[in-house]
């Protein structure tokens, strides 16, 4: 028996074809291959809650989880500045600090919190190097000048055999004067001070670098009181200036003095206060005027 097969019409449309592979778009194709870092997390959804909740235990909470999310981010950071006299634990806690400021400061609406944190951490141990690791204050010029000249001798040696650079191969290298390249060499032997407790390479055994340094002589300072009493004691009446030799050159009793000069011990000790007040004021008042002062004669008692 036949049967009538209907005459069906296919579609080159209708033919199966291979599926279809979707590409990713060249941004997001960009944005996959330059992945940031692996210590780079997620933290998107910590961020919106932050920023959501009001001061408080549980807005402690995230904070400190955001910290420890990122931290691994501030100590590779912080490696960056090894081998420039601070121990890497000290930079990790500055860059710590950092990864603080930025947590605080960000805001998840202007872009990704990576690309905030890295200046504002980088910045802060910069920060650290420029304020605190200089055992003496030197004006920021001075800084920059020793960071140029270090980068620059650091640039001249880094082939096997480079001989040491000179001040002018350094000056031509960052295009410094003279001057600045000897500014920034006396920085560089600067940069931190050498305690007064360190032992000198000496054959004396103990021998230390306060060992070398003087001391004051407070035998000065008797010199300058003596020669800053000379005018307030010739303006003094002859019997008062005898007494206040007696008294303090010869290291007599006032009861000997009184006896000597035949008065009384209380009448000895009134002289010596007021004598000796009279020499006080003709001094303040020589170091007021800067001259001799024009005090009247005393009178003797």
């Amino acid at each position: 028996m036949l049967t009538e097969t209907p005459n069906t019409h296919i579609d080159p449309s209708d033919t199966p074809t291979a599926p279809s592979v979707s590409r990713p778009a060249p941004s997001a194709a960009k944005a996959a291959t330059a992945r940031r870092h692996d210590d780079a997390p997620d933290t998107t959804d910590l961020f919106a809650r932050l920023a959501a909740l009001d001061d408080g235990p549980e807005r402690d909470a995230v904070r400190d989880e955001l910290v420890a999310a990122w931290l691994p981010m501030a100590h590779r950071i912080a490696g960056r500045f090894r081998d420039r006299g601070e121990s890497v634990e000290d930079l990790r806690q500055v860059a710590a600090l950092g990864l603080v400021k930025a947590i605080d400061r960000y805001d998840p609406d202007r872009g990704a919190f990576e690309s905030y944190a890295v200046p504002t951490i980088t910045g802060e141990v910069k920060r650290h190097f420029r304020d605190r690791m200089w055992a003496l204050r030197v004006p920021r010029r001075v800084q920059e000048l020793r960071n140029k000249v270090r980068v620059a001798r650091r640039d001249l040696t880094q082939n096997p055999g480079s001989p040491e650079p000179s001040a002018a191969d350094i000056a031509d290298h960052t295009g410094l004067s003279r001057e600045e390249v000897a500014a920034g060499l006396e920085a560089l032997e600067s940069f931190s001070t050498l305690s007064l407790d360190a032992e000198l390479s000496s054959g004396d055994e103990g021998y230390s670098l306060a060992d070398t340094l003087g001391a004051a002589d407070s035998s000065y300072d008797v010199v300058v009181d003596r020669e800053s009493a000379k005018e307030g004691l010739r303006r003094l009446p002859e019997r008062e200036r005898a007494i206040l030799y007696m008294r303090f050159f010869e290291d007599m009793t006032q009861s000997r003095i009184a006896d000597r000069l035949g008065i009384s011990q209380m009448h000895v000790s009134r002289l010596i206060s007021r004598s000796c007040a009279r020499v006080r004021d003709e001094v303040l008042g020589q170091q007021r005027t800067g001259h001799p002062g024009t005090g009247g004669r005393a009178s003797a008692a």
